[in-house]
């Protein structure tokens, strides 16, 4: 993964991390709101992306709270199957805010932790609100 939609909670290059995928496999609908997870770029199927949970099935979601891609007036409703995922780097992120809901079955798994640099190495919080 390369490019600024994760900063600041991961760097542009040069940055390796622990990608779990065995349990959401196993539990493919116990993601968590706020969990960084992996899936194949709904734009490009040649790319695996990393994006944060936001909304799940059922949920209204402003489009985009920011006002730069759309009216921050304008909502959607998360359909059934589908999450909505954001960059943590709203300026430079492509994400739901450009392609809407993503199926559930593009999701790869979750981002546990970042392993290299040593000196940043971190395990993402499992502080998140999961879905039943």
């Amino acid at each position: 993964m390369s490019g600024p939609s994760m900063l600041p909670t991961l760097d542009t290059s040069g940055e390796l991390v622990l990608e779990s995928i065995l349990p959401h496999r196993l539990f493919p609908n116990k993601l968590g709101r706020g969990e960084l997870i992996t899936l194949t770029s709904p734009l490009d199927p040649s790319r695996i992306i990393c994006k944060r949970v936001l909304g799940f099935p059922g949920d209204v979601i402003c489009v985009d709270p920011t006002g730069l891609t759309a009216h921050s007036t304008e909502h959607v409703i998360v359909p059934k199957g589908h999450i909505w995922v954001v960059g943590d780097n709203a300026a430079w992120s492509r994400d739901s805010r450009e392609y809407g809901p993503v199926s559930m079955a593009l999701v790869r798994g979750r981002i546990a932790a970042r392993i290299y640099p040593l000196s940043r190495f971190t395990v993402f919080s499992k502080d998140a609100t999961y879905i039943e």
